[in-house]
């Protein structure tokens, strides 16, 4: 609310998007990441449950309000960034330090209690102790960067030139992580174009860094550096080829990277149907056998357990299926990007 409340601060920017603050993206993966180990949690919780005789609420109930938590901390950091008005993230600090002081304490506690490093409330613990660290170190790096607190003179950030050109409305480079592996900010043409005809007007130019001149000086300047450090070798030409990597290889590597991992989660998909056509065996081979439930004081389930349950295994191959395609849409608008900057170039 505070967040929303503040729009009165926002930059005079045409366009519905705001300056990234320091950190940006890792902080969007760390709250995805976040976000999944929660789901995880609340799935033990879950399954913990369901083998005990009666129903203990405070496995998965806390879990369930961490994950509406760090949704809503998002949510709120999208909104402060927005208004660029960065002193609200005083808040959301104060949060980060709360979350990671319990669950250090929780993470104490069981090693005080013995339980063993197998167990996986054991390690979901751990591994929130470090996210919650990390989000802790993103928050102190925008202090540092932006100054906005304990500073006498806070650092100024102008809008990008393109933002402040009337006529560019390609706003990839400018929105937050999601929005950006969504396509979410096209939504304003794609309604438009249902309602009309788009034209080029309603496209807009192209953003500074996407034009042909740009990239023209981008590889150029490659290309001189290619040229000295051949001037010494008489027998040696300048490469197009090296210079063009210089020049565009991070993207590619990106590129190639988003596709990697798209094809490592194609392993996901087999893998869970096994386990569940498995499970559903298993379920019909003890059909006639009484289920032992476990006791409220060992209440700790190993990952093992855990990864046999026919309901944990279709969440994953859910959440590993739109991963995937989210990775492989990445790969190929990078390399069509990629692409066409090249072209332009030469």
């Amino acid at each position: 609310f505070p967040g929303w409340g503040s729009q009165s601060s926002k930059v005079q920017i045409h366009h519905n998007t705001w300056l990234h603050f320091p950190g940006h993206n890792l902080r969007w993966i760390l709250t995805f990441t976040l976000l999944f180990v929660h789901v995880c949690e609340i799935a033990e919780g879950i399954v913990s449950d369901t083998q005990m005789k009666s129903r203990h609420l405070h496995l998965f109930l806390p879990a369930i309000m961490g994950f509406v938590a760090a949704t809503v901390s998002i949510v709120y950091y999208h909104n402060i960034e927005t208004s660029n008005f960065p002193k609200l993230l005083l808040a959301l600090f104060l949060y980060w330090i709360m979350a990671f002081v319990t669950k250090t304490i929780k993470l104490v506690r069981y090693c005080q209690d013995g339980v063993p490093f197998s167990q996986l409330r054991f390690c979901i613990t751990g591994i929130m102790v470090i996210l919650y660290g990390l989000l802790m170190a993103v928050e102190i790096n925008v202090i540092r960067v932006r100054r906005y607190v304990f500073f006498m003179n806070p650092q100024k950030v102008k809008p990008p030139e393109d933002l402040q050109d009337l006529g560019v409305r390609f706003l990839q480079p400018f929105v937050n992580l999601l929005s950006k592996a969504t396509y979410w900010w096209m939504n304003t043409l794609i309604i438009s174009a249902h309602k009309k005809p788009v034209d080029l007007k309603a496209i807009g130019k192209l953003p500074i860094a996407m034009r042909a001149l740009t990239n023209y000086v981008c590889l150029k300047e490659a290309y001189e550096e290619q040229k000295k450090k051949v001037a010494d070798q008489p027998n040696r030409s300048p490469s197009i080829w090296l210079a063009m990597y210089s020049a565009f290889g991070r993207p590619i590597l990106l590129s190639s990277t988003f596709r990697y991992l798209a094809d490592l989660l194609g392993f996901a998909g087999p893998l869970c149907i096994s386990g569940i056509v498995q499970g559903f065996q298993n379920t019909t081979n003890n059909t006639n056998t009484t289920e032992k439930m476990k006791d409220p004081s060992n209440s700790y389930l190993s990952s093992e357990e855990f990864l046999r349950n026919v309901y944990v295994l279709a969440v994953l191959l859910f959440l590993a299926l739109i991963l995937q395609r989210t990775f492989l849409q990445a790969s190929y608008y990078v390399t069509t990007e990629t692409g066409i900057n090249l072209r332009g170039a030469l």
